[in-house]
């Protein structure tokens, strides 16, 4: 069974940003929008590039920096080529000042 994980706190990631963080050996991206918290796989489907690190965050859409692929934060979903295929989404939760990851 999947445990939650401490990531980081709630203050780490302002709102409207993201940051990749390693999570039991898979790199994650963890957005924050509007106060609530998505994880994602970090890797982009098309070119493997890191989402995290090289995308960007507008509203629930992170954008690939490498080709602008685009994906939905909340469910990893995606919404625009030249990405093949949907990423991993991740439950999150938020408990005190702490932001947790089940993986």
């Amino acid at each position: 069974m999947s445990d939650f994980v401490s990531v980081c706190k709630v203050t780490d990631i302002s709102p409207g940003s993201m940051r990749t963080y390693s999570v039991r050996g898979k790199q994650v991206a963890l957005a924050n929008v509007d106060g609530e918290f998505f994880a994602v796989s970090d890797t982009c489907s098309h070119e493997q590039c890191s989402l995290g690190t090289e995308g960007a965050l507008d509203g629930n859409v992170i954008v690939c920096g490498c080709h602008g692929a685009q994906f939905d934060v909340t469910n990893g979903s995606v919404m625009a080529p030249p990405a093949p295929t949907d990423i991993t989404s991740y439950e999150t939760k938020v408990t005190g000042n702490e932001v947790f990851v089940q993986i």
